[in-house]
């Protein structure tokens, strides 16, 4: 029988939380039911709450970095055992059968991935996400939260952490890499920690020097504000790679020009708005633009692992379900360092 659970749901595109209770289907024979501990906020949870990247399913329940133990296990479960300290990430399916899902893409899926929340399963059931108390997620969409990293800071690796992990793993980074980071929020201070543990040289630039001492505590070599037109100039041609973790309009054939031959300049922050550059800025030095989306499930465990043999999680601050919604206009006015997550027994 499904199981009802505390939930915090917004009933309306914009409106406050509320306290509510939702199904959560019975235990099938690969799934694993997780009592969740802590759930993470995301700034995309905010824009889907409120509607901002168009229409979405209400109520709805965020919520996609969620950390817990595994309370219950279907009768054909191989990969956990009740006990398990386990994640959930952006996605809960995948078809499975296309070229992508087979390659370990399923974040790319041809038949569209099952997101966490704000979506349905193939079969119509719709997804609710991890500000609740529990989740029932088939164990092949499911993380093993290695020892080492602590529930708290381990949820907002889930969405964060593969986010800013995937783009510097594809685009071969380690020792001897320039590195820059656009960006010192929730998402940079992911990356830097990340891309120092690759043995990457790191360098941030942020709007000002604000958060400088954190950046480099976190294991950033350098630190630049932005706001400064002297940085673009001291810093022209220097990087192999730019990670822009912001969604902010950028001047992007300034930060184009601050790549060596053969670099590359990586969205993983959305901007709302089309971003104009000139094709010049990219051919005069084989300069490539390009994209990253979260990553796949083999991919999510691997950044997971290498989290905790590196001592690296997200900085966090704990809140209870009382405080999310100041929580979401603390994200938007960039005053969290750096991630909330909520403590679920509270809702």
């Amino acid at each position: 029988m499904p199981v009802v659970v505390p939930a915090l749901s917004v009933p309306t595109a914009g409106a406050p939380f509320e306290r509510t209770t939702i199904e959560r289907r019975d235990v099938r024979g690969h799934d694993v039911r997780i009592d969740i501990a802590y759930a993470g906020i995301c700034h995309s949870d905010i824009h889907q709450a409120r509607a901002e990247w168009g229409a979405g399913l209400f109520p709805m329940v965020p919520g996609h970095e969620i950390a817990g133990v595994v309370s219950e296990v279907g009768s054909a479960v191989t990969r956990y055992a009740v006990g398990d300290r386990v994640g959930v990430g952006c996605f809960v399916d995948s078809c499975r059968e296309c070229e992508n899902c087979l390659a370990g893409e399923e974040q790319f899926c041809l038949r569209g991935m099952v997101a966490t929340y704000n979506g349905k399963f193939y079969d119509g059931e719709r997804t609710y996400g991890g500000y609740s108390t529990q989740i029932v997620v088939d164990e092949a969409y499911t993380l093993r939260i290695p020892e080492g990293l602590e529930l708290d800071v381990a949820a907002p690796l889930l969405c964060a952490g593969i986010t800013t992990y995937s783009p510097l793993r594809h685009h071969g980074v380690g020792p001897g890499t320039r590195v820059a980071i656009v960006g010192m929020g929730g998402l940079g201070h992911m990356a830097v920690q990340i891309a120092h543990a690759m043995g990457a040289d790191v360098t941030v630039l942020s709007q000002s020097l604000s958060k400088q001492e954190d950046g480099l505590r976190l294991g950033a070599d350098h630190y630049f504000a932005t706001s400064e037109k002297a940085t673009f100039r001291e810093l022209r041609r220097s990087f192999d790679l730019i990670i822009s973790t912001v969604s902010a309009d950028l001047d992007l054939d300034a930060y184009l020009g601050l790549l060596r031959l053969d670099g590359a300049f990586v969205f993983v922050g959305l901007p709302e708005k089309p971003q104009d550059f000139r094709v010049f800025s990219l051919t005069g030095a084989r300069r490539s633009l390009a994209g990253s989306n979260i990553g796949g499930i083999a991919e999510t465990q691997e950044m997971l692992d290498f989290c905790a043999e590196h001592g690296i999680g997200s900085v966090v601050e704990t809140i209870s379900a009382d405080e999310v919604g100041d929580a979401y206009e603390r994200v938007v006015a960039s005053k969290v360092r750096y991630r909330f997550v909520i403590d679920t027994a509270t809702i």
